[in-house]
């Protein structure tokens, strides 16, 4: 994601500190509002679907991972509404812990966002006033990037709206395929095909090789490798995020690809060591020829490397991609939650979604404007802004400390599949089940 599951670059896993200030903080806010707006921090749609504008000062917090598109929005609403954000941007990797700290003593901003992985630690511990009927009451709710929505709903209750999307893709070198003697127009539709087409690219020698990946990034391989499991009709998790099946037939087969790109040297140097800090650095110099990668890295490729952009497919076809990004909510103890709701149905809307988060090549929220002025002029971000109605976003409060941590049981599941023998997936993935169930 962009998230920090993968696009970024790995994320520091919640700490049990921060865990323990998201319990207590749920203590308090679950009555915190009670002293603030009379409708108990933003739950209701009585101020009408668009919120109240009447020159409050509103604060948001976002992390660094997602400035660009933050600071987009805010400066666009900042200069057509009387209401002002006052944005602050944290380090990715000090985000959880300063949520924690605020959220215990109460002192959270009044908008806030969050990888999206991490929303559902958020919703649990009542950090978020619930904006079901807000959300709802939209003209366009059902066009909303759905995989956010639910990855924020607890209880039957939805607390935040996307704040900015990241997918996972593939991206191709067309000249590296002509040169290759492949079909530009014609990305692989299978993971097979992947692996035919990156091994006749690799056979180009000189310095071209045929694929990449993050072999030492735990958040690189859910990001990029998980939508070829989806796409093979297989979950990765259970329903609740407590259960993983990632030893599925289906899981294998694409770990089996990757391991066979390895044992033959289809990848370019460093994928065994790639933490995820360079990993979106390599496609761009245009040696290699496949990978997966996220969306947001399209609008900074160079403008002379002719490349295209396909969904990630199954082993036997299908496709689907891992949506990541940010999502953003009304804090519980926000006493202005109609104002902040202001800022929220704006940055959803037409103008806001076309003219700031499409103008800017990112991904937009809602499924009805796939195709609009911006991306209509380029054929590539149709298809990837269409991807985000077949995506997924995974679901476990447990996700921070079994998936990008370092130490974590899913990086040692990934690096024993490729580049070891593949023989203790089963037992790597009890692992990974113990540490969601933990």
């Amino acid at each position: 994601m962009g998230s920090t599951t993968g696009p970024r670059g790995p994320v520091r896993r919640l700490t049990t500190g921060v865990v323990a200030l998201l319990a207590a903080a749920s203590l308090i806010t679950a009555c915190g509002s009670s002293d603030g707006d009379p409708d108990g921090g933003g739950g209701g749609a009585a101020a009408g679907a668009k919120g109240v504008d009447d020159g409050t000062t509103l604060t948001m917090w976002t992390r660094a991972a997602t400035r660009p598109q933050s600071e987009a929005l805010v400066e666009a609403y900042n200069a057509a509404h009387k209401n002002k954000i006052r944005l602050t941007v944290v380090p990715t990797d000090d985000y959880q812990a300063k949520v924690g700290a605020a959220a215990g003593s109460r002192d959270l901003p009044d908008l806030f966002a969050s990888d999206v992985v991490f929303v559902p630690n958020y919703t649990t511990s009542g950090l978020f006033a619930d904006l079901t009927e807000r959300v709802d009451a939209l003209p366009f709710a059902a066009d909303l990037a759905q995989s956010h929505i639910k990855a924020g709903t607890y209880e039957g209750k939805k607390y935040v709206v996307p704040h900015t999307l990241d997918l996972s893709v593939l991206f191709y070198n067309k000249d590296l395929y002509r040169k290759a003697k492949l079909d530009p127009a014609k990305p692989p539709a299978t993971l097979s095909e992947w692996d035919r087409q990156a091994r006749a690219v690799d056979a180009l020698g000189g310095g071209v090789d045929g694929t990449f990946f993050g072999g030492n990034c735990g958040g690189c391989g859910v990001f990029t490798w998980w939508p070829s499991i989806w796409a093979g009709g297989e979950e990765v998790l259970n329903k609740e995020g407590t259960e993983a099946n990632l030893d599925s037939a289906t899981a294998k087969k694409v770990y089996d690809t990757y391991r066979g790109w390895v044992k033959d040297g289809i990848v370019a140097p460093g994928a065994r060591d790639e933490t995820g800090t360079t990993w979106t650095g390599v496609f761009p110099k245009g040696k290699v020829g496949v990978m997966p990668m996220p969306s947001t890295t399209l609008g900074l490729m160079p403008k002379n490397l002719d490349l295209g952009v396909a969904p990630i497919p199954g082993p036997d076809g299908g496709t689907s991609t891992f949506v990541g990004g940010d999502a953003i909510g009304i804090s519980a103890t926000s006493r202005s939650a109609d104002q902040a709701w202001n800022f929220l149905a704006w940055s959803l809307g037409d103008e806001a979604q076309v003219d700031v988060v499409a103008a800017h090549k990112d991904v937009v929220a809602r499924t009805d404007l796939a195709s609009n002025k911006y991306s209509a002029a380029d054929p590539r971000l149709v298809a990837v802004n269409r991807l985000v109605a077949n995506g997924r976003t995974p679901y476990a409060l447990k996700f921070g400390q079994t998936f990008n941590d370092p130490n974590g049981p899913w990086l040692s599941l990934m690096r024993d599949a490729v580049f070891g023998d593949g023989s203790s997936v089963d037992k790597d993935n009890k692992a990974v089940t113990a540490s969601l169930a933990d």
